[in-house]
């Protein structure tokens, strides 16, 4: 949160296979120092495991399985008196979407399948129909938050 000035959102281009901003997205966070062409090919390869898989359209299977890991709320530190309180907080829509972005992709780096591309399907798939390490994060994080919904009245 700056103190001078209000920040400009970055304006993000559109993916060339798919026309989407979040996909170009997607592909920008697996990117490791700086290499989008290897990103990028990861990311298609994934996609084209997933169309030999379910035969659906894999925008369609990517936008569910990000739906399906989004967290609604999330839980703060606050510190009240001498104690810390976790304090469930709604989360913004862009933040939201790069929380889920950051799961699928943690989650599918730690799988144990030969290539990240294989990882990243399986991941994305499992996602699509709500299984999985991210999904069970995303629970967690909302189990978390509802347990502590006794200190809502906390919030800033």
């Amino acid at each position: 949160m700056p103190r001078r000035r209000e920040v400009p959102e970055r304006v993000i281009k559109k993916d060339s296979r798919y026309e989407s901003k979040l996909v170009s997205k997607f592909i920008t966070s697996i990117m490791r120092d700086g290499k989008k062409s290897i990103a990028e090919s990861i990311l298609y390869d994934a996609f084209d495991i997933i169309v030999e898989k379910t035969k659906e359209p894999p925008l369609k299977i990517f936008e569910q399985a990000l739906d399906n890991v989004r967290p609604l709320i999330e839980v703060k530190s606050r510190r009240v008196g001498g104690s810390t309180y976790q304090v469930p907080t709604e989360i913004r829509i862009t933040r939201r979407t790069a929380l889920g972005i950051r799961w699928i992709i943690g989650f599918a780096r730690k799988r144990s399948e030969k290539s990240m591309s294989r990882k990243l399907a399986g991941e994305l798939l499992d996602a699509a129909n709500k299984r999985g390490a991210s999904v069970k994060k995303k629970e967690d994080t909302h189990k978390m938050a509802d347990a502590n919904k006794a200190f809502a009245h906390y919030r800033w």
